[in-house]
């Protein structure tokens, strides 16, 4: 597929029908541009209002494109324009192993990266085993006490965690202790006042995880 156009509308073919999707192109001038990297951006519960379009979800897309890396975001099933039902996690899974063999095979010269926010960090993070040479994989507000995350405190790829400490959905002491515990390079960016939507924080977010995959990320 051409990236000829900034923003483009995809239906990615997914286990149970058609997934809205959203190509955005990374900017050619940036500093990760010869990367030729390519992020899946996965969004938050589908039963609490949770879509691609959520103002986490840009705000990470925002941060991958303009750091010269191309960006892949989509709706779980029923979500949008998104064909079947939720699937409490396990259907979502399949989703994202859909949208990750469609991006592989349109971009087959693409180092692949991740993310995730709250309920969709979860997939983020199940998913990436799946995937051999994994560049980098970020957990926005991950519920760690809730849902499946690693294997054995390792993942395959660096990570990045964002946490905040006054979030209302996830209980923050129990992310900074898992984090602590991975035998992995993890990297974790935390606000003492940051609620689970980081209201007020989303610029802060986005300069801070762009320093971050600078750090983490080789080209």
């Amino acid at each position: 597929m051409l990236l000829d156009e900034k923003e483009t509308k995809i239906i990615i073919p997914g286990p149970t029908g058609a997934l809205e999707s959203i190509l955005n192109r990374g900017d050619s001038d940036a500093p990760l541009s010869a990367l030729n990297g390519l992020t899946i951006v996965c969004h938050p519960h589908p039963q609490h209002g949770g879509t691609m379009d959520n103002k986490v979800v840009t705000t990470l897309m925002r941060t991958y494109r303009d750091l010269g890396v191309h960006v892949l975001r989509f709706n779980f099933r029923g979500v949008g324009k998104s064909e079947g039902v939720f699937d409490n996690a396990v259907g979502e899974l399949d989703d994202l192993l859909a949208v990750i063999t469609w991006a592989t095979a349109n971009f087959p010269l693409s180092r692949l990266l991740i993310a995730g926010f709250s309920f969709g960090s979860s997939i983020a993070a199940r998913a990436s085993y799946s995937v051999n040479e994994l560049t980098h994989l970020t957990l926005v507000a991950p519920p760690v006490e809730r849902y499946e995350y690693d294997r054995d405190s390792v993942f395959n790829a660096p990570l990045c965690v964002i946490q905040g400490d006054k979030d209302e959905r996830v209980f923050a002491q129990g992310v900074y202790d898992w984090v602590e515990h991975l035998q992995s390079p993890a990297e974790l960016i935390r606000y003492p006042e940051a609620s689970h939507f980081f209201h007020g924080y989303l610029t802060n977010l986005k300069t801070d995880l762009s320093e971050t995959l600078l750090r983490q990320i080789t080209l």
